[in-house]
């Protein structure tokens, strides 16, 4: 469904942008543009897509969150409480912190 509406999307905004239509035309594809965006379905289509996009940033920081004390601490292990790039474990005071 979401790649149908972003197929129609692209092809008005295609067709608004590259054809001289004209003013009468480009209002007439405007007024349904709007309608088609304040569909129902459309709106329904959008809150999913940004539920999915939330989740999946949610994800990344958890896992950006896990990983990030440990590897910048190898590096920089004065400032991380690391034992530098010998592979020993890092253990932080800050860890449950975060940056």
């Amino acid at each position: 469904m979401i790649n149908k509406l972003t197929f129609v999307t692209g092809l008005a905004i295609g067709y608004v942008l590259g054809a001289k239509a004209g003013r009468e035309r480009y209002e007439q594809i405007r007024k349904l543009s709007g309608t088609v965006a304040g569909s129902p379905p459309a709106q329904k289509a959008g809150h999913a897509a940004a539920g999915l996009g939330r989740e999946a940033g949610a994800k990344a920081g958890r896992a950006i969150g896990e990983h990030l004390p440990e590897r910048v601490g190898r590096h920089l292990p004065d400032r991380f409480g690391g034992h530098g790039t010998n592979g020993s474990s890092v253990t932080s005071s800050r860890h449950g912190q975060g940056l």
